[in-house]
């Protein structure tokens, strides 16, 4: 039995749907804006959140409203395929990955009431026991790059835990200071994204000067061509890979058999394709770590909780929302996270 097959036959009633906004100012200095979907049935509500990136393919949803046909009788399986049938855009979205995001928000939200109606939690049905959460909080230094962002969250939290974006900006001395902290578990050269605020194109020297720097982070999503590929060369074993990941195929697919790979449930764009990487990735011992992508509400949440059955021990980024603040709050949890799943639902805390 897959561990989909756990799940896919679970019924959930849906009777209507509602959509909510939430947006906040973040550390990679941008306006995040998400959706909520609330799926209600049965006395109960799903929640699940659509992380999609473009501000304006939110404006779009919510103005539009709940126009999409999904009330009825479903098992998780049929709703899925539900979905796959739909175009839960109101009009072309800014990149194609945004079907993904979006279908996930949907899964999980119907996933959630699915639970709920049966008076049960995704733990007890998967078999798995909570465990405490390790995480890193993810950061970018800025441009000019300084160690500011690192240094005012570690006077505050000192046992705290980091992955970087390395840019050709960083220089010797910044390098040197960053390797003094002895708190960054690993570094994202960011080589897949393009036309985005974070992007940073391949360069040999940068990579060449970060892996030697840090001996044991893990060095995920490096642009490889032949001059990167032959200075990365000696530390392959540390490769991870993220952005190019929506799927089992493109696991399979990786220049080099991973060791770890960063799992993005929303990346994914559907409960059966992120269960069946986590089946392929248990089935072959390739590591996972969890990834965020700035949610604002359930769906930190949901990556919490599925990073505390899966991976738990791994250096996630799954931090406590207001670590991405750019001045993030006093009082926020300290790593690892205490198991805090629902009784009932897909809910975190």
């Amino acid at each position: 039995m897959t561990t989909w097959d756990r799940i896919a036959q679970i019924p959930v009633t849906i009777e209507d749907y509602s959509l909510e906004g939430l947006s906040a100012d973040v550390s990679s200095e941008f306006e995040r804006k998400t959706t909520i979907i609330h799926l209600r049935g049965g006395g109960e509500e799903g929640r699940g959140e659509d992380v999609t990136y473009d501000a304006v393919d939110h404006d779009i949803l919510q103005a539009a409203g709940p126009t999409l046909p999904l009330a009825g009788r479903h098992t998780l399986a049929s709703f899925a395929e539900l979905l796959g049938s739909l175009d839960l855009f109101p009009s072309a979205p800014e990149r194609e990955v945004s079907h993904l995001y979006r279908k996930w928000a949907f899964e999980s939200a119907a996933l959630d009431l699915a639970l709920r109606q049966a008076r049960t939690s995704l733990h007890e049905v998967l078999g798995r026991e909570p465990r405490p959460v390790r995480f890193v909080v993810s950061l970018r230094l800025g441009e000019p790059p300084t160690l500011t962002p690192i240094e005012s969250r570690l006077e505050r939290y000192p046992g705290l835990r980091f992955k970087l974006d390395p840019t050709s900006s960083w220089d010797d001395e910044l390098i040197a200071s960053l390797v003094a902290t002895g708190a960054v578990d690993s570094v994202d050269f960011k080589g897949y994204y393009v036309g985005s605020i974070v992007d940073q194109p391949a360069d040999p020297e940068l990579y060449r000067r970060v892996a030697e720097a840090f001996p044991d982070a893990w060095i995920e999503d490096p642009a490889l061509t032949p001059e990167t590929d032959a200075a990365l060369a000696p530390y392959r074993e540390r490769f991870s890979w993220d952005a190019p990941i929506h799927s089992v195929a493109d696991i399979e697919a990786l220049p080099y058999p991973p060791r770890m790979v960063n799992i993005k449930p929303s990346r994914l764009g559907g409960l059966q394709s992120l269960l069946a990487a986590y089946d392929y990735s248990a089935e072959r011992g390739i590591g996972n770590y969890g990834g965020g992508q700035f949610e604002l509400g359930v769906g930190r949440g949901h990556i919490q909780y599925l990073a505390s059955l899966f991976h738990a021990d791994t250096p996630n980024d799954v931090a406590p929302g207001g670590f991405n603040e750019p001045r993030p709050p006093d009082g926020l949890p300290s790593s690892p996270l205490p198991p805090t799943p629902s009784a009932v639902g897909f809910r975190w805390g």
